[in-house]
């Protein structure tokens, strides 16, 4: 697979499939991805309707649970995905309005589950198993809920692409679309490996690539200080989004970025890593 005048091809294979959206704007020079979840039927009607002049929404391409990757807007121009958005990075710095700098990627999935008895249903009506759920907490949220998995050839899928449009497009940031608008969109959930890949795709490659050892971090930490504030951004500045976390508190740590843990108790969030020790139990 590779991008040729910011289109992606895939000689002899069916894999790509070119479409067109109406839905754009002007041309862009983006730094950004933006992970986003369809919450629809199937790719092909999620492509329809973002295709749709009456929708006036669009991304730049979708990923079907069988890593068919559908292209509706070529990578230099802007797609209308993000809507109204906002994010701090950890240096302080707040960018608006992630249209203007960012590649959309929107991936096959219902999202939000409602269990009735042993069913699972979306809300356009169609059911689906337990080995296809995962019951798992939100990082905006507090209680779980139900959520459509993932499948592996997409989380593949989604990965290559990325690598793919990195090197070409010298990309920054890898960011879901509930990070840039908290609170308004949940996607693309607890299913999808966010922290995991974005970890693996720009921090561990980069630090592998300028010849310095990866970081490892433990994955159960326990706190060391009387009380630790949680927040929603790995540092200073990142809103306060709960009690403080008290001395002795256990919790699971989910990634780390410039010596923020994200952690997860109740709910997720990012803690000063100086303070959380390795919890022996």
């Amino acid at each position: 697979m590779k991008v040729v005048n910011h289109v992606l091809h895939a000689e002899g294979s069916e894999r790509i499939i070119h479409s067109e959206s109406p839905n754009r704007s002007g041309p862009m020079s983006p730094d950004t991805i933006i992970i986003h979840y369809t919450s629809g039927r199937d790719a092909e009607s999620s492509v329809e309707s973002l295709s749709d002049p009456n929708v006036k929404a669009s991304a730049h391409v979708v990923i079907a649970r069988d890593g068919r990757i559908f292209q509706l807007i070529p990578f230099n121009i802007i797609a209308w995905h993000a809507g109204q958005s906002s994010y701090r990075f950890a240096d302080g710095t707040m960018r608006e309005g992630f249209n203007r700098f960012s590649i959309g990627i929107e991936i096959d999935n219902a999202g939000i589950l409602t269990k009735s008895g042993n069913v699972y249903s979306a809300w356009f009506g169609r059911t689906y198993e337990e080995k296809d759920v995962l019951k798992a907490i939100h990082r905006n949220e507090r209680t779980p809920r139900f959520w459509h998995r993932f499948t592996e050839t997409q989380i593949a899928a989604v990965e290559e692409l990325c690598r793919l449009l990195i090197k070409e497009y010298n990309i920054k940031h890898i960011l879901g679309h509930e990070e840039i608008s908290p609170g308004r969109k949940v996607d693309p959930g607890p299913a999808f490996p966010l922290d995991k890949l974005r970890d693996r795709i720009l921090k561990q490659d980069r630090k592998t690539n300028e010849g310095n050892l990866i970081i490892n971090f433990p994955s159960n930490g326990v706190v060391t200080t009387n009380k630790l504030n949680i927040r929603s951004d790995p540092n200073e500045l990142g809103e306060k989004i709960a009690r403080p976390l008290l001395q002795g508190t256990r919790v699971r740590v989910l990634s780390e970025a410039n010596g923020w843990y994200r952690v997860a108790v109740e709910i997720e969030g990012w803690v000063a890593g100086k303070y959380v020790g390795v919890d022996q139990v």
